[in-house]
């Protein structure tokens, strides 16, 4: 029996074993997958990430606290945390340790966590992350947090994957000039300063809020094609007031300050998104990310199978004695790949 169906029954065993054979990409993996896609699309997905050490684990803990035990106005919610830990390098390894601050949530039957090792992807996430993104969702999760690997400037998939990003700032890490260059800064629907009762917090808040108003005031971010457009908002309906702007808020995580008003900001997004069609607009651009990716991987697997192994390495030998370019080693092997 495939194990699409316990999933949507709401089997918790099932839905671990699935997660382990879509990170696998084994074929039951890839068949439940395509089973489980229509059940899919009405999750909140929000991805937290930043530098290393900002205490994204221990936010991450508080907020699926917080969902599950609102405040009188809202219903509790069931949450999936997805947490993605860097691969060894050298020994393909993972610690797999963010579980350790997340201790509060055991034995809470809404809470689902899964911690995944990243397998040498660079981008903060792995390969199989989205995939076990539409299994949680399907399974009914009504929010799925996604933990990045620390990010730096560059490693900003996240921002195609969820609904929400979080940037997740510390004082007295030097953090404040890697957030201001190309990246990091411009995914930040919500910018969090955790560990807020260190040092030097304010300059932190400062160097923070003065780039988000040298940034362009009547222009959001949108995805097309898997990059990152900005796009003039006093162009379509609605004008400047579709603007969402990006609040920073202070918390210190390990002691609970400062999580209801992340949360709230989180469930404001969610309004603003469905409110302004952004929601639509980013699940289009997720999933055509997503297609790409799929092709890009797929007719590479194809073409290799269609190419005999000795004259790849015949070419390979040829471009390493620097008797062809790469690019020639390319042209070399697609047209001799040809049907």
């Amino acid at each position: 029996m495939s194990l699409a169906t316990p999933v949507l029954e709401g089997n918790r065993l099932s839905l671990a074993r699935l997660l382990t054979q879509i990170e696998n990409d084994s074929d039951e993996g890839r068949a439940a997958l395509g089973e489980l896609f229509s059940h899919t699309g009405q999750a909140h997905l929000i991805g937290v990430t930043g530098a290393p050490g900002t205490g994204k684990s221990s936010l991450v803990n508080q907020l699926a606290r917080y969902f599950r035990n609102p405040d009188a106005r809202q219903e509790p919610r069931r949450v999936a945390i997805v947490a993605v830990d860097p691969s060894s390098p050298f020994t393909g390894g993972a610690i797999l340790g963010d579980r350790v601050r997340m201790r509060d949530l055991a034995g809470d039957p809404g809470v689902f966590i899964r911690s995944m090792a990243s397998r040498g992807t660079l981008g903060g996430l792995a390969t199989a992350t989205s995939g076990m993104v539409q299994a949680l969702d399907a399974a009914g999760y009504d929010l799925i947090l996604i933990e990045t690997v620390g990010a730096g400037q560059a490693e900003v998939d996240i921002a195609r994957l969820a609904h929400t990003t979080l940037v997740v700032e510390a004082p007295g890490m030097g953090d404040e000039i890697q957030a201001i260059k190309a990246g990091i800064l411009e995914i930040a629907d919500i910018l969090v300063v955790n560990k807020a009762d260190r040092p030097g917090v304010e300059n932190t808040e400062r160097a923070l809020r003065g780039m988000l108003q040298l940034a362009h005031p009547v222009a959001h971010r949108t995805w097309h094609h898997g990059r990152a457009e900005m796009v003039n908002a006093g162009s379509e309906e609605g004008g400047l007031d579709e603007i969402w702007q990006t609040p920073i808020l202070r918390t210190v995580a390990t002691e609970g300050m400062g999580i209801p008003a992340v949360g709230e900001a989180i469930i404001q997004h969610r309004q603003h998104l469905h409110g302004t069609g952004d929601w639509q607009r980013r699940e289009h651009a997720r999933l055509e990310a997503e297609l790409n990716d799929l092709l890009q991987a797929e007719l590479v697997s194809r073409w290799r199978q269609s190419v005999a192994e000795d004259l790849y390495h015949r070419t390979l030998n040829r471009l390493v004695e620097r008797r062809i370019s790469p690019r020639q080693a390319v042209a070399e092997l697609i047209d001799e790949g040809k049907p």
